[in-house]
């Protein structure tokens, strides 16, 4: 696993003994939940997903946003209402995602908010489908602050890239990627840490060496290859990738394919980590894309009450009695890697 020392100490220099401590609570109870096995918590989420927009420009297949599949409203994040959620939480928030479901820059206040969490010494990552990346978004996400930046290029081709981003253009992406190396360099500014993502499918798994040539050519800082979640892989899909180390799933004797890792009866996720949709709502993780799992609403408690809540120990306990009797535990990544290392 390769270092980025820059990508470290911009963490390091938000961390504060609050956040440390808050740290120790959260493994403590996690390892304690696992040895009693009885749900525990101590701490408040170290890392928390914000949805700035469930609307997208594309239409990627294994995608709720793309699909327009949700049965969930669509909307914006209010920045208002965001600097509420935010002012709870900073003492102790160590990861701020903004990203959930949707692409981030169609919110028009996507980096005001951006700049409000840097403010307040949150750590602060983002992941785009770089469409938006145009020459003054560019120059206004490094002035953001904004700590970190993933990128989708799952193609370096537009032949291959369109498979699996429908509706996409790649140059697009490529270009707002060199607008945001360029403007770095112009404000003499070490961030955002950008990241090429590469969600490895069939039909791209043969451009991963190329992916990372592109990403050297341009000045971007890392290259990650992820795995793709299949929502009907029970019966094999062209998305999934021959080469087994690229891929979530297994093909058993009878030609059908289960997931490869184990469904623990434990999940750290649900201990360190939450998700916030745009309009308040918490759900446990980000598997669960169409907020099924409500475990209470921003909007009408704090977010301590709701983490503390009945709804959300009783959903711990679930979890620990059984995570193949939860639906989005079933597709779930926890326990094997969803970013994969070469």
């Amino acid at each position: 696993m390769k270092i980025y020392p820059r990508d470290i100490r911009r963490f390091l220099s938000k961390t504060t003994p609050l956040k440390i401590w808050n740290w120790i609570q959260l493994f403590s109870s996690f390892y304690m939940t696992k040895w009693l096995k009885r749900p525990i918590q101590w701490g408040t989420p170290m890392t928390i997903s914000i949805e700035p927009t469930t609307a997208c420009n594309l239409r990627c297949p294994e995608c709720p946003s793309g699909l327009r599949s949700f049965s969930r409203e669509t909307g914006n994040l209010k920045s208002d209402f965001f600097r509420t959620i935010i002012d709870q939480l900073k003492g102790r928030l160590s990861y701020l995602i903004f990203y959930f479901q949707g692409e981030p820059y169609i919110n028009p206040q996507f980096l005001d908010m951006v700049k409000y969490a840097h403010e307040r010494k949150i750590y602060t990552i983002t992941s785009t489908n770089g469409h938006f990346l145009n020459d003054a978004n560019a120059k206004k996400t490094i002035e953001s602050g904004l700590d970190r930046m993933i990128i989708s290029v799952d193609g370096t081709t537009q032949e291959v890239y369109e498979n699996y981003r429908k509706e996409g253009k790649l140059e697009s992406v490529l270009q707002g990627a060199r607008n945001m190396v360029k403007w770095k360099k112009e404000l003499n500014s070490n961030t955002p840490h950008l990241i090429f993502q590469f969600l490895v499918v069939g039909p791209n798994e043969h451009q991963i060496d190329e992916v990372h040539r592109l990403a050297e050519e341009i000045g971007i800082d890392e290259v990650k290859l992820k795995s793709a979640q299949i929502y009907d892989y029970q019966n094999g899909s062209e998305l999934i990738p021959q080469n087994q180390k690229y891929s979530r799933y297994r093909q058993l004797k009878d030609g059908t394919y289960a997931v490869k890792n184990q469904l623990l009866n434990h999940c750290w996720k649900l201990w360190h980590a939450c998700v916030i949709t745009w309009d308040g709502i918490v759900v446990p993780c980000c598997f669960d894309k169409d907020a099924s799992h409500r475990l209470g609403d921003l909007k009408q408690w704090s977010f301590k009450e709701i983490w503390k809540g009945d709804a959300y120990q009783k959903f711990r306990e679930s979890l620990l009695k059984g995570r193949d009797q939860i639906d989005i535990c079933k597709n779930c990544t926890e326990g094997c890697k969803v970013w994969l290392e070469e």
